[in-house]
């Protein structure tokens, strides 16, 4: 296991990611949203060049590598009936900046679910059109050396196990990130409403063979109130732990990022009456605990 992270979640700005990644002594940051000086906050494929040019540079400086990207291609804000030739462009410009890292994983979805007027799963999600370009996504990526990996985050592949299996038989050898926080908060969409939350090592075990990275996030769901509470790892529904040790003993040597969504989700964020240096702080801070406890974790792990 190779431990790493989803580096916004430290902080927005390259500096904040890179001094979380030196606290914990890794090597390596999945990225995904970036600010670099005066630039804005934006997908490390989308960023304007001079940011992108500019964060190059500082992770170069660091000795930090980027083993993987957290693209937003195919991701719950794109409908699958946008024009493909959106997801063409994003595709063409992430393999230039990934070639230009060294970077071999970049994360990918298949888009977002298809809801009627009353907000009810529509009986059409255009499955067809989604395996259409998916399968050219991915060969897009892998004829330039590049592992795409689906997440089992909220699209049509994370809308539950029977649908992230149905895209599974029609593409052999998709492979998968698997994140453990997410069915903890996902509703499971094979169900009727009101649907219940999915089962993180279920999920985990459909998809374990196909399975070469790993996002851990965790947290507890409250059903009356409809809503997450993250917590730090192996303390929610996640079933982290189980999966840790399941990886463990099948001798997993892939990387393993943590995505906290703690400190970088406070709905305080929104208080005007917050510190934003203080608030920047407590969020690095946060991240670099959330790994500390993942060492922890996996160093009680006996196989």
């Amino acid at each position: 296991m190779i431990l790493t992270g989803i580096a916004d979640e430290a902080g927005d700005g390259i500096d904040s990611q890179i001094a979380a990644t030196k606290a914990l002594g890794w090597k390596h940051i999945e990225a995904r949203f970036l600010s670099v000086g005066e630039h804005e906050k934006g997908s490390i494929h989308e960023i304007p060049e001079e940011a992108f040019s500019l964060a190059v540079q500082a992770l170069d400086e660091a000795g930090i590598k980027v083993c993987g990207i957290g693209s937003t291609i195919g991701n719950w804000a794109h409908p699958i009936t946008d024009p493909y030739e959106i997801t063409i462009g994003e595709v063409n410009r992430c393999i230039d900046r990934m070639k230009r890292l060294d970077s071999s994983i970049v994360r990918i979805m298949s888009y977002s679910i298809i809801e009627d007027e009353n907000e009810n799963d529509h009986e059409d999600q255009l499955f067809e059109e989604r395996v259409k370009r998916l399968k050219d996504i991915k060969n897009r990526f892998e004829d330039n050396g590049i592992t795409p990996v689906h997440e089992n985050c909220m699209n049509f592949g994370g809308m539950s196990v029977s649908h992230a299996l149905k895209l599974q038989n029609e593409i052999p050898d998709l492979k998968w990130v698997f994140d453990t926080g997410n069915p903890v908060f996902n509703a499971d969409r094979s169900a009727s409403k009101p649907y219940p939350r999915q089962d993180a090592w279920s999920f985990y075990q459909e998809l374990k063979e196909q399975i070469v990275h790993v996002h851990i996030k965790d947290g507890t769901w409250d059903k009356d109130k409809n809503e997450c509470t993250f917590t730090m790892p192996g303390e929610g529904e996640g079933k982290v732990r189980e999966i840790l040790n399941d990886l463990k003993k099948s001798d997993y040597r892939e990387f393993i990022s943590i995505e906290p969504h703690i400190a970088s989700v406070f709905h305080e964020e929104e208080d005007e009456d917050i510190d934003p240096i203080e608030k920047a702080k407590k969020q690095l801070e946060t991240y670099v605990e959330y790994g500390r406890r993942l060492e922890k974790i996996i160093s009680e792990i006996t196989v």
